[in-house]
């Protein structure tokens, strides 16, 4: 301390944000407790201290679930993982598209119950094809990751994939781009023009199963990117049977919650805004971002998603990144 000026400040700096006049060594803080000199009364206080400190910052990671327990999210990477990434490919700009083009069509009849009735069968149709694309998936990875390369194939797709929804941001549609082709906009608009028409309840919804499988199919390029990356990494970290199958129905369940706002607010209002191209580029530009940061992760160093911590960072630096670039982009074409 003597010797230490740059220590011998901060520590003077460090006692007086606590109000203690430094006069003697050895001294030791942990957060708004200080300690001068040691004794075993010292050495037990400050154990305490510690073991406070651990639990505390244990607890802020754990749920509670009422009568079913606590779930410590620190322990469950992927169940965080699950819910960051679905949360984001919920925000999907072809998916989106579709539900609101649908409702704009079912709302013309002003009956609230079959907006709900067409809207709920559109989404429990697409979802379950969705899961079904997934489980999928990850029965296929679940096989080959293992096999040498695989690992480098997923992360090389998750980068082309990001990069090319970037690239829609600046360039929307232009070259490559993961978008419903214009050529199936058509049957689509027919699609729901069908399910407007004055028909018989059971008649309209068979229409709304029929164009929801179709739709889903259509999309899939759109879709893709980041169940690829999911089932990736959960058949890495080796979880089957049930655990697979919550991890799966978490996924669907956050994915959907955007469109269960979006059908919610339109039964409520009988209103519906359109998905505008300025829109459909800002998420573009959010799933690329977050693609690229995982697709980065699982090339560089992809010990980085077995943690919480991890997952966080990841998709953390993903955001941010984002808000930089719109902030550039908008200076720039001010």
């Amino acid at each position: 301390m003597v010797e230490d000026a740059a220590g011998r400040a901060r520590f003077i700096a460090m006692m007086g944000e606590r109000g203690q006049t430094p006069n003697a060594v050895p001294t030791f803080i942990l957060g708004e407790r200080v300690w001068v000199g040691f004794a075993p009364p010292i050495a037990e206080a400050i154990e305490a201290q510690l073991g406070s400190e651990a639990a505390e910052a244990v607890s802020r990671y754990r749920l509670d679930l009422g009568p079913l327990g606590r779930l410590d999210l620190a322990e469950q990477p992927m169940l965080v993982g699950t819910l960051l990434i679905a949360f984001v490919d919920g925000f999907n700009p072809c998916s989106l598209w579709v539900l609101t083009v649908l409702l704009a069509m079912i709302l013309g009849s002003g009956s609230r119950a079959r907006t709900a009735a067409v809207g709920g069968t559109f989404l429990l149709v697409t979802a379950t094809l969705y899961g079904l694309f997934i489980a999928g998936l990850f029965a296929a990875l679940s096989v080959a990751h293992h096999l040498a390369g695989i690992q480098l194939v997923v992360a090389l797709f998750a980068l082309g994939f990001g990069a090319v929804n970037v690239k829609d941001y600046f360039a929307f549609k232009q070259g490559l781009s993961f978008t419903i082709p214009e050529r199936f906009k058509p049957r689509i608009y027919r699609g729901s023009r069908a399910v407007r028409r004055d028909r018989p309840l059971p008649a309209i919804l068979l229409t709304t199963v029929v164009l929801a499988a179709g739709v889903a199919l259509i999309e899939l390029p759109c879709t893709a990117g980041f169940p690829v990356v999911w089932s990736s990494l959960v058949a890495e970290a080796g979880i089957q049977g049930p655990a697979f199958a919550g991890l799966l129905a978490s996924y669907l369940v956050v994915y959907l919650l955007d469109e269960i706002l979006i059908l919610g607010t339109a039964i409520v209002t009988l209103r519906i805004g359109r998905l505008q191209e300025t829109h459909g580029r800002t998420l573009k530009l959010v799933g690329g971002m977050v693609m690229l940061a995982l697709g980065g992760v699982l090339l560089i160093e992809p010990s980085l998603m077995e943690s919480l911590a991890g997952f966080l960072a990841v998709v953390g630096i993903a955001l941010a990144g984002t808000l930089a670039v719109i902030a550039v982009s908008r200076r720039g074409s001010g």
